[in-house]
């Protein structure tokens, strides 16, 4: 009779525990941190601010200083119209555009044009998650930053215009649309420069769309025929105008406010589908 057999017990060996998947706010956290290592994101900010102040200061200073020659109709004009435009003048609007859509971009540009985009994706391979993040970081971060530099304008120009008793205070009419038009105007610009980055991935060329795109364009546009005028409405700075100030510079096609508001929406809703969707395709 034979013994009964024994199966031969092998060892298990000790794997490590799986890790959990990385959560929204981990994600969150971890490209904020990217943001901020970024040497340019500093220097960009910087540069944002300068070109901005520069720009609402000296027209604040100019008017001023002509104020005083201005007719008593004048004057008033000036104390109803252009002491809110002087806050945030369409220059300032422009320089903030170039300097927050460049932040936006650098923000995608930076890991695409480095490689390092393989490496988040390799650690995290929930790549819409990640852009979500980015998208995310880099919106909270303008929205605060857009909040701030305007309402510095705001005060820095009426401090300016106080000496001559034409300043605009915060119940002044249109003041308060102005620093809301304005501010709003940084996180759009900041998340068409990261759908642009994400669709083109290549630092010049993308300087070149943006540009061409949100200012070359629409100075082609015949402002006296309803089609191009049409096609005028659908930039931002256009919409940005007929929001904070209630005027556009084509005037003989009027449009609503509303209008304006959802051009400002769509792209900004059109730029963080681009940045969030476009990441499953190519990795450079």
């Amino acid at each position: 009779m034979t013994a009964p057999t024994t199966k031969k017990m092998t060892a298990v060996p000790n794997l490590p525990p799986l890790e959990p998947r990385a959560r929204f706010a981990d994600l969150f956290a971890a490209e904020w941190i990217k943001l901020w290592s970024l040497r340019s994101t500093p220097w960009a900010f910087a540069a944002t601010v300068v070109a901005v102040l520069a720009t609402t200061i000296a027209g604040a200073v100019g008017d001023s200083q002509n104020y005083t020659t201005y007719d008593a109709p004048h004057q008033e004009y000036f104390r109803m119209f252009g002491a809110v435009g002087d806050s945030f003048s369409s220059g300032a609007a422009t320089m903030l555009i170039l300097g927050v859509g460049a932040i936006g971009a650098i923000t995608v540009l930076g890991e695409y044009t480095s490689g390092m985009i393989r490496t988040t994706f390799t650690a995290v391979p929930a790549r819409r998650s990640v852009m979500a993040a980015k998208v995310a970081v880099v919106t909270v971060a303008t929205t605060v930053f857009g909040v701030a530099l305007v309402l510095v304008s705001y005060g820095v120009t009426q401090a300016i215009l106080s000496g001559d008793h034409a300043s605009a205070g915060l119940g002044h009419h249109g003041v308060i649309r102005m620093l809301v038009a304005s501010s709003v105007l940084a996180p759009v610009s900041a998340l068409v420069g990261m759908g642009l980055a994400a669709v083109i991935r290549h630092s010049v060329l993308t300087i070149v769309v943006t540009i061409a795109l949100f200012f070359i364009l629409p100075s082609l546009l015949d402002s006296q025929k309803h089609l191009t005028v049409s096609i005028l409405h659908m930039t931002i700075l256009q919409a940005w105008g007929r929001i904070g100030f209630e005027q556009s510079t084509t005037a003989r096609f009027p449009w609503t406010v509303t209008g304006a508001c959802l051009v400002l929406a769509i792209w900004g809703l059109v730029s963080l589908v681009l940045a969030i969707f476009t990441s499953n395709h190519r990795d450079q």
